[in-house]
C-alpha cells in the first residue's frame, strides 16, 4: 500500500474557543495550495484508491478538495484516528482497516500526524520515533509493504509552489516574437 499523508492546509489562526476551532475552514492560501497540489499529483499521475479525513472541517475541506481535483469519485471517510487527539494505536487501527487498497490519502493535524509518520518511519520494536517535519499542506508518500515503512517523497508547500509554477510556465503556448 502507498499511503500519503497530507496536512491539512492554512486555515488562518488558530480559534481560542475548541468548538469554533472545529469549524475553523481553509483560508484563500489553503484552497490555492490545494488546487496547486492537485495539480502535481495529477502530473504525477497518481490516483487515490480511498481518502480518509478527520471530521475537523480544514482537514475535510483540503481532503474534498484534492480528491475532486484528482478525479476521486467515492465518499471521503471520516475518522477520529485523524483527529487531532488521536494516538497512534487509533492511527494504527485506521490502518489496518485500510488494508488491500493501493493508494491510500489520509489528511490531519499536527502534531499527531508528525509523530505517525516519524512512528512508521522506525522498526515497531523501536521506542523512539524518526523526527520529521510536516508543515501545513505538506504531504509525504510512504511505501508500507514492510515495516518500517519507507519514506518515497516529501512535499512541503515551497516545494509545490515552485513545481507548480515550472509546469504552467512550461505548458504554456511558445509563440515567437516579432
Amino acid at each position: 500500500m502507498n499511503l500519503f499523508i497530507l496536512r491539512h492546509a492554512s486555515a488562518g489562526t488558530k480559534r481560542a474557543n475548541p468548538l469554533l476551532d472545529i469549524k475553523r475552514p481553509l483560508d484563500k492560501d489553503g484552497k490555492r495550495h490545494c488546487l496547486q497540489l492537485s495539480q502535481i499529483l495529477n502530473a504525477m499521475n497518481i490516483n487515490f484508491d480511498l481518502i480518509v479525513s478527520s471530521p475537523l472541517k480544514r482537514s475535510l475541506q483540503t481532503a474534498s478538495l484534492i480528491g475532486t481535483e484528482t478525479g476521486y469519485e467515492a465518499p471521503i471517510l471520516l475518522s477520529n484516528g485523524l483527529a487531532p487527539e488521536a494516538k497512534f494505536p487509533d492511527f494504527q487501527k485506521l490502518l489496518d482497516e485500510c488494508q488491500g487498497r493501493e493508494n491510500v490519502l489520509v489528511v490531519g493535524h499536527n502534531p499527531n500526524l508528525q509523530s505517525f509518520l516519524g512512528a512508521l518511519l522506525v522498526p515497531p520494536s523501536t521506542r523512539t520515533s524518526a523526527q520529521t517535519r510536516l508543515r501545513k499542506g505538506s504531504i509525504a508518500r510512504l511505501n508500507m509493504l514492510r515495516r518500517p515503512a519507507s519514506l518515497q517523497w516529501l512535499l512541503d508547500p515551497r516545494t509545490v509552489r515552485a513545481l507548480y509554477s515550472t509546469s504552467t510556465r512550461s505548458a504554456r503556448r511558445k509563440t515567437a516574437k516579432k
